[in-house]
């Protein structure tokens, strides 16, 4: 009887890459290769590694780099990002100038990577010149997110309202408020309003929702998206408060928008 030959791990790899997956696991990888102990797998996908083949982004968790990627060391985010959350069990979507990118409102390729979670808080991924970073959330809307495909499959981004609220929200995470209003501008031609649902109202703090009308109303002049969202926070009873534009300037001395209740404290410029 021929024994069959057993396959090498740089075999089983290619394997992989011809049924279309970019990924493995360890625990893949221990049940492919029993016969061998946990060292010598372990000194296998070394040597994968040491010659670009694969790349672990995370404990017991290997990207596969194919041809196309070779000369980065790395797959970009967006097609491993999916298999990592689901890897790790956790909910999440890829947001900010990551998702508004998806929308045709980013028109740099962002440095770092941002991905919303839930908790507990995860530390961010460096590997081969990029940096994902992970937001935590005590709640992942479900009902504001969108699929978007990508050469490997899919990934879950922020709808154009989320991400437009988190942009706002965490501007200071890409670069402050022009910034912010810089992306908005393109980004507010994808939102319809009625996109704006009950839970948008229930998961952006109502600081924010004033920041983003304030926004939308003065700066942009989308009048009619900027009227839609104050007679939703209306019909929501939502108070508004005097909130700064500029969270982290002075607030003395300045005017506030009666409408918004925003306080006027920074000059808010957008590069054309």
């Amino acid at each position: 009887m021929v024994q069959q030959k057993e396959l090498s791990i740089t075999e089983w790899v290619n394997g992989l890459l011809s049924k279309g997956r970019n990924s493995f696991t360890l625990k893949e990888a221990r049940k492919a290769f029993s016969t061998d102990s946990e060292a010598a797998l372990k000194l296998k996908l070394n040597r994968l590694s040491k010659k670009g083949k694969v790349l672990s982004v995370h404990k017991g968790y290997y990207v596969i780099i194919s041809h196309q990627y070779a000369s980065r060391g790395i797959l970009p985010p967006a097609l491993f990002i999916d298999g990592l959350m689901k890897f790790l069990n956790r909910p999440y979507y890829v947001g900010l100038l990551n998702a508004a990118a998806f929308y045709g409102a980013a028109h740099q390729q962002p440095q770092e990577y941002y991905v919303f979670t839930d908790f507990p808080v995860l530390r961010p991924t460096k590997k081969k010149g990029i940096k994902i970073n992970y937001i935590s959330k005590k709640v992942i809307p479900v009902s504001l997110l969108e699929k978007k495909k990508t050469e490997s499959g899919s990934i879950t981004i922020s709808s154009s309202s989320l991400t437009a609220a988190d942009l706002i929200q965490f501007d200071k995470r890409i670069g402050g408020l022009d910034r912010a209003a810089a992306v908005l501008k393109e980004l507010t031609e994808e939102i319809k309003p009625n996109s704006i649902k009950g839970e948008f109202f229930k998961q952006v703090p109502v600081a924010v929702i004033q920041r983003l009308g304030f926004l939308l109303e003065r700066l942009l002049q989308r009048y009619k998206l900027a009227d839609y969202l104050f007679e939703q926070s209306r019909k929501k009873h939502l108070r508004f408060f005097r909130v700064p534009l500029k969270t982290t300037s002075a607030t003395k001395g300045f005017p506030t928008d009666e409408k918004w209740k925003v306080i006027m404290n920074a000059q808010i410029e957008i590069d054309e």
